[in-house]
């Protein structure tokens, strides 16, 4: 797992369960025999996050985020417990990261007058443009 930052703690290993399910699609009897796939889950609630980077973590989350407060990770996409683990920690760590990120605030801006003027005579002159395409009438 990456080393943490330090305004982010460290995933507590007490917060994370992990199981091991088979896993699906070709692979031959090695899916049906070998348990490679890993599902983690986070109980978010141990973590004891802050309420923004909370509800960051919320959103992030999206549909893995369950009704008890749990983050639930799936990973199958390697052929080895060991590789699917690391996989899995890995995306749980980048996604509890990103949620530390504060968004960048938004400074409001207002047009100069110049800035104002410039786009009515551009709108003019594309309308000049527009009303020589026009039908021509026999004088």
């Amino acid at each position: 797992m990456p080393v943490p930052a330090p305004d982010r703690p460290a995933l507590p290993e007490a917060a994370i369960e992990e199981r091991f399910l088979a896993a699906t699609g070709p692979g031959g009897q090695n899916v049906n025999k070998v348990a490679t796939a890993v599902q983690l889950r986070l109980d978010v609630f141990a973590l004891r996050l802050p309420p923004p980077v909370y509800q960051r973590l919320k959103e992030l989350a999206g549909s893995r985020w369950t009704k008890e407060g749990e983050i639930v990770i799936t990973v199958r996409a390697h052929r080895t417990q060991d590789a699917n683990r690391q996989d899995a920690r890995a995306r749980l760590a980048e996604l509890v990261g990103r949620a530390f990120e504060r968004p960048a605030k938004r400074v409001k801006t207002r047009p100069s007058r110049a800035a104002k003027a410039r786009r009515v005579d551009a709108k003019k002159s594309r309308s000049i443009v527009k009303q020589g395409r026009g039908r021509i009438t026999p004088d």
